[in-house]
């Protein structure tokens, strides 16, 4: 996909997300919205995926480690082929294949890790990505994480050990829009400076604007390139990207909106995306 394509699938993406979780009554909308453009990115641009063929032996595997958010995700997958759009607005519905988390028992094509609790998916990510490597295989491995996340002491011990293996074929994701449920991240447990921390740990450090989707796109390329150590893209985002009330408010962390505030934002994401695209 050009970018613009790329983009115009956000916006798609972005309502969907207000829709499901005004639908459920409860969620997730504020990371959610800050992490669509690299989810956007990452189906359908980035990973080498086939809806077609879920399970193809070289497929890159994804593991949304802040499971919270999986909205933005179960919209990715919906719109890149792998189930009926339709279905999404069974969110947190009782018997729905897309639980609050996401859970890799109720069949939904696409996912490969069942996630939730934070601090474990880089883990996941990293043992997958240590087995491509013992098998010699070609598949890559990719992880999202949540800044608040970075909390958890897990992270860093997974840090360490795909540099010891040097799994270059491991690309971590940390959405960095720097407010978790009780606040600003830096006030609840303060994990700056976050490039310093990683280079430490012997990562290849990308920094980007992670609602840029050229340098998204061009961060995951650069990531491809290095080949003697895991990539991590340090994103800058801002919570609940898009809809001008939800943006930057804590608040929204697990908040589902009303029916009327859900009118306002699928309203608002309308007329920015009418905005954008005149300029585009």
């Amino acid at each position: 996909m050009t970018i613009k394509e790329l983009e115009k699938k956000a916006w798609l993406i972005r309502k969907d997300i207000i829709k499901m979780i005004s639908a459920a009554g409860s969620g997730h909308p504020g990371g959610s919205l800050s992490a669509t453009d690299v989810m956007t990115a990452l189906y359908f641009d980035e990973m080498n995926i086939d809806p077609a063929e879920p399970r193809k032996k070289d497929r890159d595997y994804f593991v949304l480690s802040k499971g919270h958010v999986c909205p933005a995700l179960y919209a990715a997958l919906a719109r890149r082929g792998y189930f009926d759009p339709a279905e999404l607005i069974t969110l947190r519905k009782l018997g729905s294949r897309l639980q609050g988390h996401p859970g890799v028992n109720k069949g939904l094509p696409g996912l490969e890790a069942s996630t939730g609790s934070l601090g474990q998916g880089l883990s996941v990510a990293g043992g997958m990505a240590l087995a491509f490597k013992l098998n010699g295989t070609a598949n890559r491995a990719y992880c999202l994480m949540g800044d608040g996340e970075l909390d958890e002491g897990s992270v860093w011990e997974a840090a360490m050990s795909a540099a010891h293996y040097k799994l270059s074929n491991l690309c971590a994701i940390v959405d960095n829009n720097g407010l978790q449920i009780d606040g600003a991240v830096e006030d609840v447990m303060n994990i700056y400076p976050l490039p310093e921390k990683w280079e430490a740990f012997g990562w290849n450090v990308l920094l980007i604007d992670g609602h840029s989707m050229k340098e998204i796109t061009d961060a995951f390329a650069k990531a491809r390139e290095c080949k003697n150590a895991p990539s991590v893209l340090i994103a800058k985002t801002g919570k609940g990207k898009g809809v001008s009330f939800m943006e930057n408010v804590a608040g929204w962390h697990g908040v589902a909106p009303n029916k009327e505030q859900e009118k306002a934002a699928l309203a608002e994401l309308d007329e920015k995306e009418k905005l954008w695209e005149k300029i585009k």
